[in-house]
């Protein structure tokens, strides 16, 4: 197998660009509450630093502030990294939360 021009599972999974974005998100499941930071956000989700133990599989409530207002959306943590942060992919975002981070990630560029 050619490793170099191969896809890891990871860059199949993406639907969305990612941008670098650091700003802080606040979590609330897995009978755990926190804040994290992102590493970098779409619109189909996101990475944070945290040590808090969050299993894949694991369902959060995510609150996300963005210049003009919040958005707060349903998550699934879909990569853990134990100690280290985890992959979240949205569920439920509104057309109009979508939008609004399509126009933050747009203006951060």
């Amino acid at each position: 197998m050619n490793f170099v021009n191969s896809q890891t599972p990871q860059d199949e999974r993406r639907r969305f660009e990612r941008s670098r974005l650091i700003i802080d998100v606040f979590f609330d499941g897995a009978d755990l509450t926190g804040v994290a930071s992102t590493t970098d956000i779409s619109p189909g989700g996101l990475y944070m630093n945290t040590q808090a133990e969050l299993p894949e599989g694991a369902l959060l409530t995510l609150r996300i502030p963005f210049e003009g207002r919040d958005v707060v959306c349903n998550g699934e943590v879909v990569y853990s990294n134990p100690g280290r942060g985890v992959g979240v992919t949205f569920h439920g975002l509104s057309a109009a939360d979508r939008a609004h981070i399509e126009s933050a990630l747009a203006a951060h560029r």
